[in-house]
């Protein structure tokens, strides 16, 4: 068995498999799960426990953030996280960095703050849409200066008032959570109507089934409508999922091998977009089995062009376009231009998330066309190259899988993979190659057969 490290200087070169893959891996806590557990825990009577958290930059900001405004937040464990809630106070400031959580949960929560809450983060940061969720908050009887973006102050008092409020929230389901992960501690509680397009739905439905597992009245009976009752959640211990989003390119690998690959702790139940993701990947050949060792799948080196809807299921987009690249006929993939932004990228719009992803596969040789809301991809002999990643793990990820198949595909920036997978490089080698190892980060347990 070979032990020597796994370099990931840049440019990254992905592995290529000289044969049918057999693995079996333990991937880290859900980003998505996490950051929801510790804006609850801050919002509830008593003690939080994170069991089996991500611990990465995000998370991270978002512990510092809470901590900033008086919460007692302990990450020294990596497995367990504690967190005590505190009568919130200012003056306090905010990093969000790039974290789109920290950015759109936390400042409803700063208007139950005693003080000032100022918020900044990184210039990109900066371009994210926010006027809707700031807008919401002064309907509601906040005070916050100034305008409709970073970098902005919450000037809390103690309490907000709450009520109706009507947002667009078109461009990020993170203004629809935002709003409702602290609406139980607001007066009169909260009534939020969406309107616009439509927002990807499988991560305000964990917001709300979050909420629900907390102890708050939540009424999503309504189109584009939510109610949350008032009152004081409880603490609660919280057993963080696997991100089974990030599972989406090492279960491609599966398929693209012709392989076999278990995802350990996956759960027969969840709120994540898992069932869309198995569906859509069992329409391209593969074949998914829930066992006790976790879900296995299987893959027969044979991959099927796929004309489907990704509508709220924009994260996955990149890896599928990888397999369509590779597949035995041309795909159609649509449903993605408005649901880009934020869901996928770093507050790029609908277009320029497309045009990137078919420049990324375009740098191999792939046949590509944008549309308004999508892709068409034409299989067609691939070649090793760069693919630029602009900062995105999806098309890092996708990249990896080509290279599962292409060798000499090099990424320009792996580490971007670290916003969900903190060893990501070190994970996707082992699996390939079968180095034991991996971080603490990553909790990586894998086998090769």
């Amino acid at each position: 068995m070979h032990t020597e490290r796994v370099e990931t200087q840049l440019p990254w070169r992905a592995p290529t498999a000289t044969g049918p893959l057999d693995a079996a891996l333990r991937l880290p806590g859900s980003k998505s799960m996490t950051a929801r557990a510790l804006v609850l825990g801050a919002n509830s009577a008593g003690a939080t426990t994170l069991r089996g958290p991500l611990r990465n930059r995000d998370t991270e900001l978002m512990a510092a953030g809470l901590r900033a405004m008086g919460c007692h937040v302990s990450t020294a464990d990596d497995g367990l996280w504690l967190l005590r809630s505190r009568p919130l106070q200012g003056p306090a400031r905010v990093d969000v960095g790039l974290a789109g959580t920290v950015l759109r949960f936390l400042p409803p929560l700063a208007t139950l703050a005693e003080g000032a809450v100022a918020f900044d983060g990184h210039p990109r940061s900066r371009r994210r849409p926010m006027a809707p969720l700031l807008g919401a908050l002064r309907t509601l009887g906040a005070r916050v200066e100034p305008g409709g973006g970073l970098p902005f102050t919450v000037h809390g008092v103690g309490r907000i008032g709450g009520g109706p409020v009507t947002i667009d929230a078109s461009a990020s389901s993170q203004l629809v959570s935002g709003l409702l992960l602290s609406a139980p501690e607001f007066d009169r509680g909260l009534v939020l109507r969406h309107v616009g397009r439509p927002v990807p739905k499988p991560q305000v439905d964990l917001t709300v089934h979050m909420l629900r597992s907390a102890g708050a009245g939540v009424d999503d009976s309504r189109p584009d409508v939510w109610s949350v009752e008032p009152g004081r959640l409880k603490g609660r211990a919280w057993e963080i999922e696997p991100d089974l989003g990030s599972a989406a390119p090492f279960l491609a690998a599966a398929l693209v091998t012709g392989g076999s690959v278990t995802v350990q702790r996956w759960p027969p139940a969840t709120s994540q977009p898992a069932r869309r993701l198995l569906d859509l990947l069992h329409r391209m050949g593969g074949e998914a089995r829930l066992t006790p060792r976790g879900l296995v799948m299987r893959g027969t080196g044979k991959v099927r062009g796929l004309s489907a809807s990704l509508a709220g299921v924009a994260e996955f987009a990149p890896v599928l376009a990888a397999l369509a690249a590779v597949a035995d006929s041309p795909s159609h993939l649509y449903g993605l231009g408005p649901a880009w932004r934020d869901e996928t990228a770093d507050g790029q719009d609908g277009q320029e998330g497309l045009a990137r992803l078919a420049g990324a596969l375009a740098a191999l040789g792939a046949d590509v066309t944008v549309e308004a809301d999508g892709l068409r991809v034409r299989p067609r002999p691939l070649r090793g190259g760069t693919l630029p990643t602009h900062g995105d793990r999806h098309l890092a990820h996708a990249g990896a899988v080509l290279g599962l198949t292409v060798a000499g595909v090099d990424l320009d920036d792996v580490a971007c993979t670290a916003k969900t997978v903190p060893d990501f490089p070190r994970l996707w080698s082992t699996m390939v190659f079968g180095y034991e190892g991996g971080s603490a980060d990553a909790e990586a347990r894998v086998r090769r057969g």
